[in-house]
């Protein structure tokens, strides 16, 4: 019996999909790596490594990126974990109800402003 049935993908890890929602909003704020990784106390590489899903930073680390970036630890959490059950949706982008300005970011409110636009 011949089984044609299509190849299965392989589900996104939890570290790729966090490093794609710290990538897509530190793009969104125009901010570069050296800005975030100056900002944060993470080092360059390291950080790009967090974005490329290469490495599984501690909390601490998700925290600092995610506080120069406008967002609380929750809110990253939430958004990961929003875009990993989206499947094969993408993460079009990242929007919050007050977004920080580019030249003093500030940690967001726990209030759960964060939302997650989703593009098929």
């Amino acid at each position: 019996m011949d089984d044609h049935r299509a190849p299965v993908t392989p589900p996104r890890l939890w570290r790729e999909t966090l490093g794609r929602v710290l990538r897509v909003r530190r793009t969104e704020l125009a901010l570069t790596l050296a800005a975030v990784s100056k900002l944060s106390g993470v080092s360059t590489q390291y950080l790009s490594e967090i974005e490329r899903g290469l490495k599984d930073p501690s909390s601490e680390v998700i925290e600092a990126i995610a506080a120069v970036l406008g967002l609380s630890l929750p809110q990253v959490l939430v958004l990961a974990a929003a875009d990993l059950q989206a499947g094969s949706l993408q993460l079009a982008r990242l929007t919050l109800a007050q977004t920080p300005t580019r030249h003093a970011p500030a940690p967001a409110r726990s209030s759960g402003q964060a939302q997650l636009s989703l593009a098929a």
